[in-house]
């Protein structure tokens, strides 16, 4: 294909975004940034005069409020899968590939090995019910596709974990943090990367895992974070997902595998450990010596 020179970006006011853009551009594409404001994409006919001139869109438009969507499924639906069926017809119209930001929430969470990327999905909550759906809507609206799942995002675009558990060093001497969860942290920096490669490659439609290698827990991840801001990592202590229940219930197991990716030219993620260490510095954390020092 060689390098697609316009690329109309959705979502564009979103964590992710916040690292896509500039990738985009250093790359050397014309880029349209529509956030929200810009573009409603459960608007068939705004969707088609978006894509219209571009030669590639990466959908990172989404309901990203888990917990919320159990109880505004319908909301999230219109989003998640109408606002994603809209922009892959308006691709397949006007001959544009179309990049679908999806998540590790369409499995249900009971593997114990790295789910493939052509493994059964099974969704157990109404996030991952919708986003599970645009993904079938992209698949079945536009055959210039790629379905890019990720999962346990951070970036310096937008409120995310890290932040989260910085802040909270800051209000209590240790902080209780869940173990019995497994998954692959993802950098958005990582991903906005391997998006951008993905874009400009010949790389075969299909379905994609956009995560970072390996795997750890939230307590793993907290204490590697600790770790890398020089915190003591003792503070962080491991505590089950019972403790913090919540209206949607998280996957106990979503570690996704990168096989696909093998021979497309682009390359699969490195190592989530090595990503947190680039990233840390770039997320503007402060250290927090607790409210005991």
């Amino acid at each position: 294909m060689g390098v697609a020179t316009k690329v109309l970006v959705t979502g564009a006011g979103g964590m992710l975004a916040h690292d896509l853009l500039p990738a985009l551009r250093a790359a050397g594409h014309d880029v349209t940034a529509a956030t929200r404001a810009d573009l409603d994409v459960t608007e068939p006919a705004a969707c088609a005069a978006a894509v219209a001139g571009h030669d590639a869109v990466i959908n990172a438009a989404a309901w990203t409020k888990v917990d919320d969507a159990q109880d505004q499924e319908p909301a999230a639906f219109a989003v998640n899968a109408v606002g994603a069926a809209n922009l892959a017809r308006a691709a397949a119209d006007s001959g544009a590939r179309l990049v679908q930001v999806s998540t590790d929430y369409v499995f249900s969470g009971d593997a114990t090995t790295p789910y493939a990327e052509d493994a059964p999905t099974e969704p157990r909550s109404a996030y991952g019910r919708t986003k599970l759906a645009g993904e079938w809507a992209v698949r079945a609206l536009c055959p210039r596709s790629y379905v890019v799942r990720t999962s346990w995002l951070y970036g310096a675009g937008g409120p995310n974990f890290l932040a989260t558990m910085v802040r909270l060093a800051g209000q209590h001497a240790t902080l209780s943090v869940v173990d019995d969860q497994r998954g692959g942290p993802t950098w958005t920096g990582d991903l906005a990367d391997q998006l951008v490669a993905l874009v400009g490659s010949d790389a075969p439609f299909g379905t994609y895992h956009g995560t970072g290698a390996g795997e750890t827990t939230w307590f793993g991840l907290t204490r590697a974070l600790f770790t890398e801001l020089g915190m003591d990592p003792e503070r962080v202590e491991p505590t089950t997902t019972d403790a913090f229940p919540r209206p949607a219930p998280r996957p106990a197991y979503s570690v996704l595998g990168h096989d696909a990716w093998d021979g497309t030219g682009v390359a699969a993620q490195r190592d989530w450990r090595a990503a947190l260490a680039e990233a840390v510095p770039q997320l503007g954390l402060t250290p927090s010596p607790g409210p005991q020092a």
